[in-house]
């Protein structure tokens, strides 16, 4: 066991079992942040809260242009702060994680907001997505701020660690980051930030580069008519068989054409799925009207503008050969678009990660890709380098029966830990 885990583990245990006993499902984040704002002040952070501005929000890419289309009410964003040394003469590092998840649909063996332990995996709605992560955050800095205020680790020297270390706990990830964009575009905090941690789901692998999303909506119209005499109507589903294969083809030849090599060893790098689709309204009436919902997978370096531009253009083609649909296809933006991030492996904060995992003896540092997206791109985007690495797999993500191994819980507090006392023991 590591001295992290043998110091830390019943705290950050107790911690994590009460946050997922919150349903704090997506739109119901204030009463966690409220258990979460008291427990950084128990731990000695110096707490600061902030709530998104609509306004601010609709007129950001990410995010519908209406702003009474953003709901911001109510779901306040938390951030805890620790000095270290002499905080102005060294860097500022963010721990990032979210609080909401999304609810918990499908059957679970136990009560989805209740843990739930067999040995040490731990079972609950957010146990991998990703309350583990944000508890081993604020752990992982409370642990430094020990350390350096003991001397250092086992009566060592602490050595010439200086500078700040912040907990960002945000509301809305699963929204499109409302709580991270907020924080991004309008610095909550009277000091800047240097670089970024983000603890989501990656195995204890140091991700340097997220996937975006186009999300729209498409809309075929096609002419009812009585089943009996189905041949007066136009119906909606052989037109949209038709767009179903086109969009198969469109993920097939990105797949070949935009390569990135951080995503060649995944069979579907950019995937293209059709999530929901809604069709007539009854058994004897000829389908007049569909609607589908769908996600593009966005690789890093494109734009969403770019790839939704692609998908015009080839849904344009398709409707070369069916007059039919030429007339009668729609295509809208709809929800949060994610934009693709990414960041050099070279960039300090990366290799300050992947130097606290090998001296945690985890062999697979190598820096990856991964094909979701997450509030990294926030900071990225304001000019902070930002990099995901923490406990459990985004596979347990939204799943019943979401699990986590407590054991990387451990591993993960302890690295970010090592981690953060590598980057602070830099030059502002």
């Amino acid at each position: 066991m590591n001295s992290f885990a043998s110091r830390y583990d019943d705290d950050l245990r107790a911690f994590v079992e009460r946050l997922v006993s919150f349903d704090s499902i997506t739109g119901d984040e204030a009463p966690i942040q409220g258990f979460v704002r008291e427990h950084l002040d128990e731990l000695g952070f110096e707490t600061y809260e902030w709530t998104a501005d609509a306004d601010r929000l609709a007129a950001h890419p990410s995010f519908p242009d209406d702003p009474g289309a953003i709901d911001v009410t109510d779901r306040p964003s938390v951030g805890g702060v620790l000095e270290l040394g002499d905080p102005d003469a060294g860097p500022t590092l963010v721990f990032n994680g979210h609080v909401d998840v999304v609810p918990a649909e499908g059957e679970w063996s136990s009560d989805p907001f209740a843990p739930s332990w067999d040995g040490d995996r731990l079972t609950a709605r957010g146990a991998a997505d990703m309350k583990s992560g944000l508890a081993a955050c604020v752990y992982a800095a409370r642990a430094l701020a020990d350390e350096v205020e003991e001397g250092g680790e086992n009566g060592e020297d602490a050595g010439d660690v200086n500078g700040r270390l912040v907990v960002d706990a945000v509301a809305g990830e699963e929204e499109g980051g409302i709580g991270a964009a907020a924080a991004a575009l309008d610095n909550p905090y009277p000091f800047e930030r240097d670089a970024a941690i983000v603890a989501e789901p990656t195995r204890l692998r140091p991700v340097v580069a997220t996937e975006g999303s186009l999300m729209v909506r498409l809309h075929v119209e096609g002419r009812s008519a009585h089943a009996a005499s189905s041949w007066r109507g136009e119906s909606v589903l052989p037109h949209f068989e038709s767009v179903r294969r086109a969009l198969v083809d469109f993920e097939a030849e990105r797949a070949e054409r935009v390569t990135h090599p951080l995503y060649e060893d995944f069979p579907v790098p950019w995937p293209v799925v059709v999530g929901t689709v809604r069709a007539g309204r009854w058994a004897s009436t000829v389908p007049a009207e569909l609607d589908a919902e769908v996600r593009v997978g966005v690789a890093p370096g494109e734009t969403v503008d770019d790839v939704e531009a692609e998908l015009r253009d080839r849904l344009e083609t398709l409707a070369e050969d069916d007059p039919w649909l030429a007339d009668h296809l729609r295509l809208e933006r709809f929800s949060v678009q994610f934009e693709a991030s990414e960041i050099d492996p070279d960039e300090p904060i990366v290799g300050a990660v992947v130097a606290a995992m090998e001296r945690e003896g985890l062999s697979d540092a190598e820096p990856t890709g991964v094909t979701y997206g997450a509030d990294a791109r926030h900071y990225v985007e304001a000019g902070i380098p930002a990099v995901l690495f923490g406990p459990g797999t985004v596979e347990q993500a939204h799943f019943p029966d979401e699990t986590i191994d407590w054991s990387e819980v451990l591993t993960a507090g302890a690295v970010l830990k090592r981690a953060a006392e590598t980057y602070l023991s830099r030059s502002a």
